[in-house]
């Protein structure tokens, strides 16, 4: 017990603040009926490491929360490794040095030792006693992951104590290197059958990838309930005992069932990829191995290392690829992340195009379908309706001759090759648009616009994860009415969601964006219509106000800031002119670092006073996602509907919201841990004070002035041609959605301006 030592008492407030997941968890149900695995049951979810995609690898932290956000049959994954004085321990690596401080704790102590034949620098095991590593603290040791939790002083443990201190109700130890222990004179082989001859211990699982190892053990096992499994490497690399590549060996199954019950394979052995990255057929592997009675377990599964772009960065679609295929399902699946396969394998396998929805969740697309085709193209936006969006959304520009058309930005620049064409010298400044430089839609003719390719958006391409390269410019624009036209045809969808802005500017310059809408909208017939709802969205009040006294349309606000809270006043305004708000996630949980720490009063306060509540923007990419989301948008979707009860998501991946709402585990008496929302700080208050980030200024609170603005300017009858603004001009100074600033002194209270509209109409 003495690696016991070294384990922090935070580690037990993650049982505290997760208890409620605790107590749930065991409600969740995999045995259904249908199942294409060996035995016709539900695949397993194997913990890698435990719930190694956030908390270290093998420590009691990522074991405790794979516990409590897995299956009730979580079966928890232990690398072993050998001491000098042969205590088996539970840690990832051969070498101590990447997912622990052993070289901080043991200076220039690292060796070089031969591993399968190469030479390998490090701190190896071997070379300390399990005395000596009791001072060693696990690490992360995924450079792309949090180290935030490295502070909670996690100790290495030995096979044993993870078992006893856990109790989990599978345990499986993966022996990687026997060969190489066997060279120093340390006896994998022993150690394991010491282990399953402790009463105190159930191991249920073995594997490895070395088959002499498996055999030399085989005859133990065979009376025995643990199952011995032959683990795949690379294709190509040289299995050590037989001197034969694993694709060699994947040829003669036959020959692997006379010692073993099942195989790992990495999941391209199942699901291949091409030269792009995206999806070929699948191979023949799982039914091959089903014939000859072996198992299958699908190894590699991470949802922060992207595998394969036809999965659209979404980790929940990968697993069901792997289990409900409509042809064969894996018997097990190997993953950092298990509270993913959880969810997939009870919630939404089997689901059908046809399942209801359970919960009223509204989603509403953000230029369609733009993380799969460049968006507000008809590729995007039909997408989208395929995908189950409610309401299709079209960010409304204007072009030179008067055209209104569906864009995700009044800048072409940003979504469009205008850069490299002829039109590349019409590139102007204008402030009260953006700060930057660019070619905007009314500087070309809609025939101009329709000839530049549209470009899709990768908002996470610092991150080098970019959306769908092979459809990069697919696709055709499409005016106001095209897209009406479209979604009339479209029986599925309840409506669509017309943004404007710069509406003031624009008027200025002799383009009515706001008449150009109602006569698109009237020429469609959606004035004289009620199957689809009409949604205005703005964030300029004096566009929703011109509205108000014109069309029985919903009007929605959008509020263009982070936002802490409003003032009560401000949310009355608001309510005068919309019975909708657009909110951005940060208003809700607020972040420091990518950790949520709090929850805010925003969304009951506008609920309150009768505004429903959408909330922008929901993405598939993990680094577009708090820590606290698991790298999955599906734990964000649902934290934010059922944590923070919002009335709708607007994001650029429909399918993963629809699918969301439709997922059997929602209608439960009591939802499995998988599906619970995550507790906003939960984690943050894990952060030990040298790992804390410094503290953040609190989101300011939205005020009245924030939204009280002037009316909308008449449409001046002669055009004035934009102009750029000379560097060092001074010029009117702008709030954030680009509505002229006007002094405190002389803003017209609302009731003023009330009265002038109706007045005016």
């Amino acid at each position: 017990m003495g690696s016991l030592r070294g384990i922090s008492v935070a580690i037990f407030v993650v049982q505290a603040l997760l208890a409620s997941v605790a107590l749930v968890s065991a409600q969740g149900s995999t045995n259904r009926s249908g199942w294409q695995t060996l035995r016709g049951n539900a695949p397993f979810v194997i913990a890698r490491g435990g719930f190694s995609g956030m908390f270290a690898d093998s420590s009691f932290g990522a074991y405790r929360l794979a516990l409590l956000t897995g299956p009730p049959d979580v079966i928890l994954w232990c690398d072993v490794q050998l001491t000098k004085d042969a205590a088996g321990i539970c840690f990832p690596d051969l070498k101590l040095d990447n997912n622990s401080d052993i070289a901080n704790i043991y200076k220039d102590k690292q060796k070089a030792y031969l591993v399968n034949g190469v030479s390998t620098k490090g701190w190896f095991s071997i070379d300390y006693t399990f005395k000596d590593l009791r001072n060693v603290i696990l690490t992360q040791g995924v450079y792309s992951r949090t180290n935030k939790f490295d502070g909670n002083n996690y100790a290495i443990m030995t096979v044993q104590d993870t078992y006893t201190l856990l109790k989990p109700p599978g345990f499986w130890l993966n022996i990687q290197h026997d060969t190489f222990y066997a060279q120093h004179n340390l006896s994998m082989r022993n150690f394991v059958v010491s282990v399953t001859r402790n009463v105190n211990v159930t191991v249920g699982y073995i594997s490895s990838p070395e088959v002499a190892f498996l055999q030399s053990i085989a005859t133990l096992f065979r009376r025995n309930a643990t199952k011995l499994v032959f683990r795949f490497l690379g294709q190509k690399d040289v299995e050590p005992s037989t001197k034969q590549t694993y694709d060699s060996l994947l040829k003669n199954l036959t020959f692997i069932k006379t010692f073993a019950s099942g195989i790992i394979v990495p999941k391209s052995y199942i699901w291949p990829v091409d030269a792009n990255l995206y999806l070929l057929p699948s191979t023949s592997v799982v039914l091959d191995a089903h014939k000859e009675g072996l198992e299958v377990f699908a190894s590699e599964f991470y949802n922060d290392v992207p595998f394969s772009f036809s999965y659209s960065y979404d980790p929940l679609a990968e697993y069901l690829q792997f289990v409900d295929n409509g042809n064969f399902s894996v018997d097990g699946v190997i993953s950092d992340f298990p509270i993913t396969p959880a969810a997939a394998i009870d919630c939404f396998a089997h689901l059908g195009k046809t399942a209801s929805k359970q919960v009223g969740l509204l989603v509403i697309s953000k230029n369609g379908a733009s993380g799969d085709f460049p968006g507000c193209t008809d590729l995007a936006y039909l997408k989208a309706i395929e995908d189950g969006v409610d309401v299709l959304d079209c960010p409304v520009q204007m072009t030179e001759d008067g055209i209104p058309v569906c864009l995700g930005s009044i800048n072409l620049i940003d979504s469009t090759t205008v850069a490299q064409s002829s039109f590349s010298d019409l590139t102007t400044t204008i402030p009260e648009i953006s700060q930057g430089s660019g070619i905007f839609t009314f500087n070309l003719s809609w025939s101009d616009i329709q000839s530049l390719s549209p470009v899709i958006s990768s908002p996470q391409s610092d991150y080098k994860l970019f959306r769908n390269p092979k459809f990069r410019n697919a696709g055709k624009f499409l005016t106001l009415s095209e897209l009406l036209a479209m979604a009339k045809n479209a029986s599925s969808l309840k409506g669509v969601l017309i943004s404007i802005e710069n509406a003031p500017y624009l008027a200025e310059q002799g383009i009515g964006v706001t008449d150009a809408v109602l006569n698109a909208l009237s020429k469609a017939g959606y004035d004289k219509q009620t199957a689809q709802t009409v949604m205005i969205q703005s964030s300029h009040s004096s566009v929703l106000m011109n509205f108000k006294g014109k069309t029985n349309y919903k009007l929605v606000y959008m509020v263009d800031e982070d936002i802490g809270g409003a003032q009560s006043g401000t949310i009355d305004d608001i309510k005068r002119f919309a019975s909708a708000v657009v909110i951005s996630k940060d208003s809700i949980f607020p972040e420091n670092t990518a950790f949520l720490t709090t929850v805010t009063d925003v969304v009951p306060r506008l609920q309150a006073a009768n505004l429903s509540v959408y909330v922008q923007t929901f993405s598939n990419e993990f680094t577009s996602q708090a820590w606290d989301f698991f790298s999955d948008g599906t734990v964000e979707v649902n934290s934010f509907y059922m944590g923070g009860r919002i009335d709708g998501v607007i994001t650029d991946f429909p399918k993963t919201s629809d699918r969301y709402r439709r997922n059997r585990c929602l209608n439960r008496g009591n939802t499995p841990g998988y599906m619970s929302p995550v507790q906003p700080g939960s984690l943050y208050e894990l952060i030990t004070p040298e790992y804390l980030p410094p503290a953040e200024a609190p989101n300011p609170y939205l005020t009245e002035a924030d939204v009280l603005e002037p009316l909308l300017p008449p449409v001046r009858v002669a055009a004035k041609a934009p102009t750029s603004t000379p560097s060092g001009t001074e010029t009117t100074p702008t709030s954030s959605n680009g509505q002229p600033k006007v002094a405190s002194g002389v803003i017209l209270p609302l009731t003023t301006v009330l009265v002038a509209i109706y007045v005016l109409f």
